[in-house]
């Protein structure tokens, strides 16, 4: 038989192999990213009413097939709202890369040492605080919360700005490669449940902010003087200032021993 025909009868499967293969890994993706944020429960409502459509199709209930039909017709717009942040920090993630940072190697590391050092002083003086460290995604939504600002990140400054009965002491600080950008600034708090009842407001605060961005927010506990880390809604308790110096600075790229202590509210 011609080779010519045998290709025309049976054409070539990979374009159709790659496609399948390309658009599963997208979804399970956009599944893992949504495992453990609040996007992941609206899309788990979305499947049933899916199912309710349907099923009320299949039996012909013509009234809950034409109001579902409406739902879905403006749901597209309605989801932008709802899944505004994460949108935004999927989007974010496209565009991260190890070699596009705000600041130089060498300028991370001091920064690091900087807010390790704050937070070592503050620990030892039983002062709370919450500093959230910018990643790829802004926080310019939150500096209007507070006051804005454009210094140097140092420990003194940090310490002082926390000090008890500072106008400042008791929002958080914002920090943008080795800037501080805002200070008394309200951060939103976890939609989830916290379990545990020894968290309170900042700890709360810094696990709502790591659900919505990709900032790394760290809390010194007032009651416990422990230093604690929020990240990509996990939070890792009793650190060390060379753990958050580590940290901070690259030489490691995640801690072990986070925990998810929110959960589904009731």
């Amino acid at each position: 038989m011609n080779f010519d025909a045998i290709k025309f009868l049976l054409p070539p499967l990979w374009p159709d192999l790659f496609e399948i293969l390309l658009v599963s890994f997208v979804v399970y993706r956009f599944l893992l990213f949504l495992v453990g944020t609040r996007a992941l429960q609206i899309v788990i409502g979305l499947v049933i009413l899916s199912l309710t459509y349907f099923v009320a199709v299949f039996a012909k209930f013509t009234m809950i097939s034409s109001l579902l039909g409406v739902v879905f017709t403006y749901g597209a717009f309605a989801a932008v709202v709802v899944f505004q942040p994460e949108l935004r920090n999927a989007l974010a993630r496209l565009g991260q890369s190890r070699f596009m940072r705000a600041f130089s190697r060498g300028d991370r590391q001091s920064v690091a040492e900087e807010i390790a050092e704050a937070l070592d002083r503050l620990s030892r003086a039983g002062t709370g605080a919450i500093i959230a460290v910018e990643g790829d995604i802004g926080l310019e939504e939150f500096i209007t919360t507070g006051v804005p600002m454009e210094a140097k990140v140092s420990a003194d400054l940090l310490t002082t700005i926390f000090t008890p009965y500072s106008p400042l002491h008791d929002g958080s600080v914002l920090i943008r490669g080795d800037q501080i950008i805002g200070a008394g600034c309200v951060l939103p708090l976890t939609q989830f449940k916290v379990a545990d009842k020894s968290l309170g407001t900042r700890h709360r605060a810094a696990i709502g902010l790591s659900e919505e961005t990709d900032a790394t927010v760290l809390v010194v506990s007032e009651e416990t003087s422990t230093i604690s880390v929020a990240s990509h809604g996990l939070l890792y308790r009793h650190l060390t200032p060379q753990q958050v110096r580590d940290l901070l600075s690259g030489a490691v790229s995640h801690l072990e021993g986070g925990e998810r202590v929110t959960q589904p509210a009731t």
